[in-house]
């Protein structure tokens, strides 16, 4: 196994997972300048041994990778109801690995070539909507659906619904304003924190993933050519 850890570690440990040096070492350096330690693993297999034994803070995933690729990766560790936050990056032309990603419980992604200093802005994006800051006496509800903020709960029919960071944020968007329309755009900006030129079809993804895991009590409803709303 071929791993390299720099920074201070002050904003904890970031496990890298690429084989492409040169990429490995820019993402290392630009992680360590704001206060992130980082992992490197050049391959699948190994990075996913890293997943497990060193549970960084966040995964920072290449899908094309020898041993094992990324999109295995992923599933494993969510089949494993491991929700380590993952940052998926794939080739530009790689739409159908990014949706696939998306479904199977990453997080966010980018596209190579990527700048660093963004790559390293949805990090700290995908930290802070895993952290949260809510009330915690608040209860959102909404037909059968209740989710406790506090504790980032969310009970269907009676039954715990597992989401991921983004999921629970982007249901708790919805249900705090029930009845309004919001639009992909607004979504972005309030759920990923970045504008709508990144794209608005990740919203689509983890609006069906929220609904597939509701099942039937989802208050979601898609308002053609406008965006979501969810029913009170």
């Amino acid at each position: 196994m071929t791993l390299t850890t720099v920074g201070d570690n002050s904003s904890g440990l970031v496990l890298v997972v690429e084989d492409e040096r040169h990429i490995a070492d820019i993402i290392r350096l630009y992680l360590a300048r704001d206060g992130f330690g980082a992992h490197v693993c050049p391959d699948g297999a190994d990075g996913l041994a890293a997943a497990r034994l060193l549970a960084p803070v966040a995964i920072i995933l290449d899908i094309r990778l020898p041993g094992m690729n990324g999109l295995d990766i992923v599933r494993t560790l969510r089949s494993e109801e491991n929700w380590i936050p993952v940052l998926i990056v794939t080739a530009r032309d790689d739409e159908a690995d990014r949706i696939l990603g998306l479904e199977l419980g990453a997080d966010d992604y980018v596209t190579k070539p990527f700048s660093p200093r963004e790559l390293v802005t949805r990090l700290r994006t995908v930290l802070r909507r895993t952290a949260g800051t809510p009330d915690i006496s608040q209860t959102l509800r909404a037909g059968t659906v209740v989710m406790d903020l506090g504790r980032r709960r969310v009970l269907a029919d009676g039954r715990d619904v597992v989401l991921t960071a983004t999921e629970f944020d982007l249901l708790s968007t919805l249900l705090r304003r029930p009845g309004l329309v919001h639009s992909r755009e607004r979504l972005l900006s309030q759920v990923w924190g970045y504008s709508a030129a990144a794209g608005t079809r990740t919203v689509d993804v983890h609006v069906a993933q929220v609904r597939a895991k509701l099942g039937d009590a989802s208050p979601i409803r898609t308002v053609r050519g406008v965006g979501y709303t969810a029913d009170a």
